[in-house]
């Protein structure tokens, strides 16, 4: 939930001016010098400084692999599974609906505040400062990507990365399906022995469901606590 004190450093970076910092953790249903703009900069900084790694690690990638290679980094569930990382949630400054409904815990707002701080800390510290704070959020994350797997939907992914570590293959399961006839909306189970609870994720279509579901479980499995 969040806490009037501020986390400092943030995101490995020691605030000069913690004036920024409140601003780039302040959500505007809390007032209205929040963080939008901070988030807008920290988006075209962080899309900047992560196609340049990618760039800069893998010579002989197409363009079409670095695009999505950069898309699945720096899109919102892995901002705010970075955020989540960070107890990023606990700072962020919410208003009374979003405390009630439980804002701290919602991937947009999650995603938005780490965009916002990333803008936050190269105003406050400039670029270089900002690329290395970036570059070591990241980090993990970049040791795990490759062009070969950006051609490959995550289905296939986990199916391959369960094989390579000779783990029982995921079984997936409808568990709920909702809406109209013309925008249904499908929960599907995934599960494997390889971790102890399933995942849910919802699409609109069946495939779409079990697609997302079949990455959030390969996120699980490839942090530093999954198997």
């Amino acid at each position: 939930m969040s806490k009037n004190a501020l986390p400092n450093p943030c995101l490995g970076h020691d605030f000069s001016d913690e004036q920024v910092l409140q601003q780039a953790l302040t959500h505007r249903s809390a007032g209205q010098k929040n963080n939008e703009r901070l988030e807008y900069l920290g988006d075209a900084i962080l899309g900047f400084v992560i196609a340049e790694a990618l760039f800069e690690r893998f010579h002989d990638a197409s363009e079409g692999a670095l695009t999505r290679l950069r898309a699945s980094l720096v899109k919102r569930e892995t901002l705010a599974k970075l955020a989540r990382s960070n107890k990023l949630g606990e700072y962020v400054r919410l208003g009374g609906g979003e405390l009630k409904s439980g804002g701290w815990r919602r991937d947009s707002i999650l995603a938005n505040a780490t965009e916002a701080v990333i803008g936050a800390i190269y105003l406050d510290a400039g670029m270089d400062v900002c690329r290395s704070r970036i570059l070591e959020l990241y980090s993990e994350l970049l040791d795990s990507v490759s062009p070969e797997n950006a051609d490959k939907d995550p289905k296939t992914q986990l199916q391959e990365y369960l094989q390579a570590r000779r783990l029982p293959l995921p079984q997936y399961r409808i568990v709920a399906e909702a809406g109209e006839a013309h925008a249904r909306e499908f929960t599907v189970e995934c599960s494997t022995s390889a971790v102890s609870k399933p995942i849910e994720a919802k699409g609109r279509s069946k495939q779409s469901a079990e697609q997302a579901a079949a990455e959030m479980m390969l996120q699980m499995l490839q942090e530093p606590s999954g198997t």
